[in-house]
């Protein structure tokens, strides 16, 4: 016989409450829905999560923290940068790319302290990382030198939260992969020198 593993119900739980706060908000979702369709007790619920809150709080944590160590990863990679800045920002729009406009707004009405913490880190350890980067990127002459940093990450940020979203995308006939095309192109050919901007053409077909 088969032994589950001691933190297993607890996992189970983040990744289907993760799921589906997600694409569904968490307002109108229980605790007790939860339990039913993971097939656990309300007991075995409240244990490992006593409140909602708590169960909210526990999510974005887990994945900013994810996303944090990610994004110091793909940045100290020994590549070329417009391949990490392209591998990071695919990255960041699949992962914040998936959250809908509902949970977005329940964070901001119904758990405001968690959304204006969760903000914060987003600025300190995903933008400003990203900001960096592009910098950088301006003294090895791959970015132009007339383009603001923080200019073209907002405009990274604003295309994740309002274009590439399961809201968006139910509503329009362009898929994710048409969508993040139009965005790599739009930025990338705008923002990058003659010769970078050769050398992300080439490297676009075995990442889009």
């Amino acid at each position: 016989m088969e032994v589950m593993k001691e933190n297993e119900p607890k996992e189970r739980i983040l990744e289907l409450a993760k799921n589906r706060f997600f694409k569904m908000g968490f307002n109108k979702v229980t605790l007790d829905e939860l339990s039913a369709d993971l097939g656990i007790s309300k007991k075995t619920m409240y244990k490992y999560f006593p409140s909602k809150e708590e169960l909210v709080k526990t999510i974005v944590w887990m994945v900013l923290r994810k996303v944090e160590k990610e994004v110091q990863r793909i940045s100290e990679q020994d590549k070329p940068f417009v391949h990490r800045l392209a591998e990071l920002i695919l990255y960041i729009g699949k992962t914040f790319g998936g959250l809908s406009k509902s949970f977005q707004m329940d964070m901001k009405r119904f758990a405001p302290f968690i959304w204006v913490e969760a903000e914060k880190f987003r600025h300190e350890h995903i933008v400003n990382k990203m900001i960096e980067m592009i910098r950088r990127a301006k003294k090895e002459n791959v970015f132009r030198n007339d383009i603001n940093d923080e200019v073209i990450v907002m405009m990274l940020s604003s295309c994740f939260q309002n274009i590439l979203t399961p809201d968006v995308l139910a509503e329009h006939a362009f898929s994710p992969k048409e969508a993040m095309y139009t965005i790599f192109h739009v930025i990338f050919e705008g923002a990058l020198t003659e010769e970078a901007r050769k050398e992300f053409v080439k490297y676009e077909m075995n990442i889009l």
